[in-house]
């Protein structure tokens, strides 16, 4: 696709656009420039696109600086580094939130639309993330547009992942005419367009990253679930001229203390599975997702972030709830600063092993923490079900109330607030 903004044979009209268009920005965000963006790893590592001067030498003996730092991809402008937006609280707005209606966004599925089934409350919709000393930069779909014109943003990874998708849509849609804009499924490939900017919202299917024997994008409820050890050409291919990729992959790994691995192919007869600990296996497959990185992406034009664990919310006794309940009738996010709920944190960990390897920046969107503190936000009952209920599901709601999705809008919409920030103010 075309760069943004060429710079030759431009005619007069569009240099007094382009000449507008960067002092709008500028006057719009001047403020939002004085934070953002320097996060801490479980409080003590930090994921950063480009270390500050301070931090240079320690990050090019870890390998993460070329020999000098250079211009980020998509930047529109920068932030002091105090500014930490992945700590803070959550504070209920009724003014700017939520950012739009679920009736209005037609994009959403129907597991994510909690009000058209039937819950009575709508609460969640309207806390706003607030870090502290700081302020989050107002998510503008018109910027976001403008700084993907004739670009791909690809999103990879599992149903979490494709909720942030959705959610980036809706964010989106608004602004674009009615036929200017489409949406299609090509397998595991669905494809936003916006068609006035060139521009492609993309997610594709892949809960492992690497190949697995869950990869059907509409049939993949297996509970023996196998990845093939070292192997991501089949996903890949279709990720290679994404401009922006944000990753995810966590909560299909977390099936036991142990993955299955496969040795070879998935048509091979009799096949070569061996167990691997989930940890170590969690490892192979982001350090081949990481070599792909590696050699496909272009730091100069191009950006790549990876979100940490989406948290589930299943025994209430965790925040000092009801022993036997779970995330269902919950209506307000946990006050308490240090929750941490069953997150893995050495799972966890061994992201921050891994990319703190990396030869190229990767962004870490540290959504974990802002994201345990929401009980409140997740699909409970109301969603379309994948089959029918039975007497005893429907008489114990809290059987089969879905503590890992959230409704849209919600939460997710944070998520890509605090992407957006750190795209265009790393």
């Amino acid at each position: 696709m075309k760069a943004p903004f060429p710079h030759r044979k431009r005619s007069f009209r569009s240099y007094l656009f382009t000449i507008s268009f960067i002092i709008f920005i500028i006057f719009l965000y001047g403020e939002d420039f004085t934070c953002i963006l320097s996060s801490p790893f479980l409080g003590s590592q930090h994921a950063e696109v480009h270390p500050r001067p301070r931090q240079q030498q320690l990050r090019q003996k870890q390998g993460l600086l070329r020999e000098k730092d250079e211009a980020v991809a998509f930047a529109v402008g920068k932030t002091v580094e105090e500014c930490d937006v992945f700590q803070g609280e959550w504070v209920y707005d009724e003014v700017s939130r939520p950012q739009y209606a679920e009736e209005e966004c037609l994009y959403i599925q129907p597991q994510l639309t909690c009000q058209a089934h039937g819950r009575p409350d709508a609460g969640y919709e309207h806390w706003r993330w607030q870090p502290h000393g700081c302020s989050l930069p107002s998510f503008n779909a018109t910027l976001t547009l403008e700084m993907l014109r004739g670009k791909r943003m690809l999103f990879v990874g599992d149903s979490l992942n494709r909720g942030q998708f959705v959610s980036m849509v809706c964010l989106l849609h608004r602004v674009i005419p009615e036929n200017a804009k489409s949406m299609e499924t090509f397998d595991s490939l669905t494809v936003f367009t916006a068609k006035d900017y060139n521009a492609t919202i993309e997610f594709y299917w892949a809960p492992f990253l690497v190949e697995s024997n869950s990869d059907n994008s509409v049939i993949h409820r297996i509970t023996d679930r196998i990845v093939r050890a070292g192997s991501i050409m089949k996903h890949a291919r279709y990720w290679k001229g994404a401009d922006i990729v944000v990753f995810n992959t966590y909560l299909w790994w977390m099936t036991g203390q142990k993955m299955k691995i496969l040795r070879g192919s998935f048509d091979a007869d009799p096949k070569n599975i061996t167990e691997m600990v989930t940890e170590d296996a969690y490892r192979l497959a982001l350090g081949r997702m990481l070599k792909w990185v590696e050699k496909q992406m272009d730091p100069h034009t191009t950006r790549v972030f990876f979100a940490t664990m989406s948290p589930s919310h299943e025994s209430s006794k965790e925040w000092g709830g009801d022993p036997d309940g779970n995330c269902y009738n919950e209506t307000t996010p946990i006050k308490d600063p240090t929750y941490w709920g069953s997150t893995s944190k050495s799972m966890m960990q061994v992201i921050g092993d891994v990319f703190g390897a990396s030869k190229v920046p990767i962004t870490v969107l540290n959504i974990t923490q802002l994201s345990e503190y929401r009980k409140d936000a997740h699909t409970q009952i109301y969603k379309k079900q994948w089959s029918p209920l039975t007497p005893e599901q429907l008489a114990n709601p809290r059987s089969y109330a879905d503590c890992n999705h959230w409704c849209l809008p919600g939460l997710q919409d944070t998520w890509n607030e605090v992407l957006y920030a750190k795209l265009f103010f790393p």
